[in-house]
């Protein structure tokens, strides 16, 4: 592990002064690329042909509808989250788990947009908040020894960790990463050797993504050495952290555990910005499904948690509502395949409300479609 991690003697709070957190990073760190991170060039140079074979979907993905019908349902998913946050704190006891996590949420969000620490897209209310100096904190994580060792890294689809996936790729490591909300499939691998000088960074984009990745299912055999994940806030103290309330990371860390790509030694790391350093979020109210960090990198320090938290160890189908099953395809193919092997029903969730998730033709290049 790095000898140049630092401990905060001291967590942030987001109820202080943030002068020092907003401060600009050193001029070492003002470059594209971290100053240790060994760029080699993983990726091919000639067309995009590969040696007259065309990419996977070539010519058949329709970009546009793919990118008006993501953007659409993100809009709906924000406005449902607005519904959920105000559904949750009114009249809420002060122990009700969503309501004392949407008041964090609310209080860094509100924040970071008055402070024009936000960065597109914006406003970053009911998202993973891109920041200023997302790219820093980019190079700080690939510093770590822990992704310099890393093959295979999975990383969320969110826009603060586009410099973790772009540094991925360069550095001839497998991208893993994840449907946006589940909602198109499950995970797909990106290969820096499938790719060329012109397409890796788009890769790194969700349009990227569904062009040169390779889609997988639950049965491919695959090793996970890294977890990147983003937060909204984290407690640097104990590794606690808040998503930004749909639970898919939570989601996905079970569907590995389930696969075997992952273990408890795996190491999840998030980046943050520096105000996104929180001290409240109580330990003993967070889920049995809530996953913490174990590094938490911002654009001016890496921070080792050492946390106590359990990690999840699977899927907890009796906190999976049924409206949550219904949307992600994928949980429900695991779930019919778990009654099968076992032989018994798995118990369900409390039904809630949730935001729409696209229904997608199994054919690229035609328009998805909803259901609303």
């Amino acid at each position: 592990m790095d000898s140049s991690f630092l401990q905060l003697s001291r967590p942030l709070s987001v109820k202080s002064t943030f002068l020092n957190a907003i401060r600009k990073t050193s001029s070492i760190y003002s470059i594209p690329i971290g100053r240790n991170f060994q760029f080699r060039r993983h990726f091919k140079l000639e067309s995009s042909k590969n040696g007259g074979r065309k990419t996977q979907r070539e010519g058949a993905f329709d970009e546009a509808a793919f990118e008006a019908e993501r953007s659409r349902l993100d809009a709906l998913a924000m406005k449902s989250m607005a519904e959920a946050s105000v559904r949750d704190t009114e009249g809420a006891s002060d122990d009700d788990p969503k309501a004392w996590k949407w008041v964090i949420r609310k209080r860094i969000w509100d924040f970071m947009e008055s402070q024009n620490i936000a960065a597109n897209p914006r406003p970053v209310h009911h998202r993973i908040p891109n920041f200023v100096g997302a790219m820093e904190a980019a190079n700080r994580l690939c510093d770590l020894e822990v992704f310099r060792d890393s093959q295979c890294v999975k990383v969320n689809p969110d826009s603060p960790q586009k410099g973790v996936r772009l540094l991925t790729l360069m550095g001839g490591k497998k991208l893993l990463t994840p449907q946006p909300r589940l909602r198109t499939g499950f995970f797909s691998i990106v290969e820096s050797g499938m790719l060329t000088s012109a397409t890796i960074k788009e890769a790194c984009t969700s349009v990227g993504v569904a062009k040169y990745g390779k889609p997988i299912g639950l049965d491919e055999k695959i090793k996970v050495d890294l977890i990147v994940i983003g937060s909204v806030a984290v407690d640097p103290r104990t590794g606690a952290r808040l998503g930004k309330v749909q639970g898919f990371a939570e989601l996905e860390y079970g569907m590995l555990r389930y696969m075997g790509a992952i273990d408890d030694s795996t190491p999840i790391v998030t980046s943050v910005h520096d105000c996104q350093l929180v001290d409240d979020i109580p330990v003993e109210k967070l889920l049995v499904h809530d996953v913490p960090v174990d590094i938490v990198c911002t654009p001016t320090q890496v921070i080792l948690t050492n946390t106590k938290i359990p990690k999840p160890q699977g899927i907890y189908w009796e906190m999976l509502s049924p409206e949550k099953l219904s949307q992600v395809r994928i949980l429900r193919e695991l779930k019919r395949r778990i009654e099968r092997e076992t032989g018994k029903p798995l118990p369900c969730g409390p039904s809630e409300k949730l935001p729409p998730t696209a229904q997608r033709s199994s054919k690229p290049g035609r328009r998805a479609s909803s259901k609303n």
